[in-house]
C-alpha cells in the first residue's frame, strides 16, 4: 500500500462522527449488541436477570462523570441502562440517537432493578470493554478492544459466533502510518490530487455546527458562551486566538453536557476531533481558503494528532485533546500560514514543550477548559514558529526533531505516568463514596 493510499485508509478509519463521548458511547455499543445477540427488545427488562459490565481503568475514568447525549444524565451505569433499553450497534459510535423520553424512564427502572453491575477490569488496555447479560433463557457477551466500535469476541449460550484473538485485534499500534516520517506525511498529503480529502469537509461543518449551538446557548460549564460573550462586549479582542478559544469550548460544553448533536471525531475522540479541527474553522473565518486546502489542513492535523496518541496511548494519562489534537490544529494552522518544513517541525515542538504536562483526568464538563487551553496554545506555537521562534533542541523533553520529541513524549506516558490514572480514580471515587 503507497502511503497516499495508508493516508485515507487512516483517515475514513479514525475520522467517523459519534454523538456523545466515546466512552458511554462504547459501553452503551457493547451492551447492545450483547442484548442483540440474545435476542431480546430494549423492552424485555423482565427477562433479564444481570447485566455486567467491565470496563478498563480508562474506561471507567472517562465514563464516570460525563453527560449522556438526549438525557440529562451522567455515568456509566446509564450508559449501560440505555444501552440495553434504546441502542442499536449498527448505529455505531451515534447510538444515543435513538434516546428519547420513553427509554430514558425504561433505563431508570432497569437501573432501580439492581441488575446493573459496573466493575473496573484489572487490565493493561486502555480501550475494554466487555459486555455480559444473563437472562431467564442463557446469557450474551460481547467485547471491544482497542476501538471503541471494535468486537474482539461475540458469544451465547450456543457458542461463539466471532472471534478475533485480542494479540491480532486491529490495534492503532499496528499501523505503519504511525511509523513514517511527520515531514514524509505532511509531504504526501500536500501531493493529493485535488478532491481526494474532500470527505474531510463534513467534520469541519459538523463541528463548526455544535459550537455555533455552544456559543448561542449556555451549555455545561459555558466556557465558550462566556468567552464569546466578553468578545462580544469588548473586554476581550475579536481576534484570531479568542475566537479558536471560545468555538472550540463552546463545542465541548455542548457535547460534554449531553447536547444530541454529533461531532467529527479523530482517533477514538470526539473532543479530539473539536480540537484538532476547530482552531482551523476559526483561522478559515478570517482567511479567504480554499476547500482543498481546508481539507488538506484537517488531514495534516488529523493525522498528527493519530501520531501523537499512537506514542502516548489511545488513552492516556496525557490529555489527547491539549497535546496530541491541539498540536495536529496548529500544524493545519502554520501551514495555511505557508510554513517551511522546518517551520512546521517547530510548531510541534513548540506544542509539546507548552501542553506536555497536561494530565486526563477523566471525561466531564470542565474539559472544555482544557480545550481552550489547547486551542490558544496551537494558535501561538503556529504564530511563533512562522516567525521562526522555536524552542531549542534538547530543552526538557524536546528532541532533535519533531519525530524524537513525539518519541520522547511516549517514553513519559509510558513510563512516568504508570500510576497517573489509577491515583485519579481513586481520588473520583473518594467523592462517591
Amino acid at each position: 500500500m503507497s502511503l497516499e493510499q495508508s493516508i485515507i485508509s487512516t483517515l475514513r478509519a479514525e475520522v467517523i462522527p459519534a454523538m456523545g463521548c466515546t466512552e458511554p458511547v462504547a459501553v452503551a455499543l457493547a451492551v447492545s449488541k450483547a442484548r442483540e445477540l440474545s435476542e431480546l427488545k430494549t423492552t424485555d427488562l423482565d427477562k433479564v436477570e444481570a447485566i455486567e459490565v467491565s470496563v478498563s481503568p480508562n474506561i471507567f475514568k472517562n465514563g464516570l462523570s460525563v453527560g449522556i447525549p438526549g438525557t440529562k444524565e451522567v455515568g456509566l451505569i446509564m450508559a449501560i441502562a440505555l444501552g440495553y433499553c434504546a441502542c442499536y450497534s449498527r448505529d455505531g459510535l451515534e447510538v444515543f440517537e435513538s434516546v428519547h423520553e420513553k427509554e430514558l424512564e425504561r433505563a431508570k427502572i432497569l437501573i432501580e432493578s439492581n441488575k446493573i453491575i459496573l466493575k473496573m477490569e484489572d487490565t493493561s488496555d486502555k480501550i475494554f470493554i466487555h459486555a455480559k447479560i444473563a437472562t431467564i433463557d442463557g446469557f450474551s457477551r460481547a467485547i471491544i478492544k482497542d476501538r471503541h466500535d471494535q468486537f474482539v469476541l461475540l458469544e451465547d449460550d450456543h457458542g461463539i459466533m466471532f472471534e478475533q484473538t485480542l494479540e491480532k485485534a486491529d490495534a492503532p499500534k499496528n499501523n505503519p502510518l504511525y511509523s513514517e516520517p511527520i515531514l514524509e506525511i505532511i509531504k504526501a498529503v500536500e501531493n493529493m490530487p485535488h478532491g481526494s480529502l474532500d470527505f474531510l469537509l463534513d467534520g469541519l461543518e459538523m463541528n463548526q455546527h455544535i459550537a455555533n449551538y455552544g456559543l448561542m446557548n449556555k451549555c455545561g460549564m459555558g466556557v465558550g458562551y462566556t468567552l464569546n460573550k466578553q468578545a462580544e462586549n469588548g473586554l476581550l479582542g475579536k481576534d484570531l486566538m479568542n475566537r479558536a478559544m471560545a468555538m472550540t469550548a463552546a463545542a465541548s460544553d455542548a457535547r460534554m453536557s449531553g447536547v444530541s448533536l454529533p461531532v467529527m471525531s479523530s482517533n477514538g475522540s470526539g473532543n479530539n476531533g473539536l480540537t484538532a479541527l476547530l482552531p482551523i474553522v476559526a483561522y478559515s473565518e478570517k482567511n479567504n481558503i480554499s476547500d482543498e486546502k481546508l481539507a488538506k489542513a484537517a488531514a495534516m492535523s488529523h493525522l498528527i494528532n493519530g501520531t501523537i496518541k499512537n506514542a502516548i496511548g489511545r488513552l492516556s494519562a496525557i490529555c489527547g485533546c491539549g497535546v496530541a489534537a491541539g498540536t495536529g490544529a496548529s500544524v493545519g494552522i502554520a501551514w495555511l500560514m505557508g510554513a517551511t518544513s522546518t517551520q512546521i517541525e517547530g510548531v510541534i515542538q513548540n506544542m509539546i514543550a507548552n501542553t506536555a504536562g497536561m494530565v486526563c483526568d477523566g471525561a466531564k464538563e470542565g474539559c472544555s477548559l482544557k480545550l481552550a487551553t489547547s486551542a490558544s496554545a496551537a494558535i501561538q506555537s503556529a504564530i511563533l514558529a512562522v516567525n521562526d521562534v522555536i524552542v531549542i533542541p534538547g530543552s526538557g523533553i524536546v528532541g532533535r526533531g519533531a519525530d524524537e520529541t513525539i518519541k520522547n513524549l511516549g517514553i513519559l506516558s509510558s513510563e512516568a505516568l504508570m500510576n497517573v490514572d489509577q491515583v485519579i480514580i481513586k481520588i473520583m471515587n473518594s467523592y462517591t463514596n
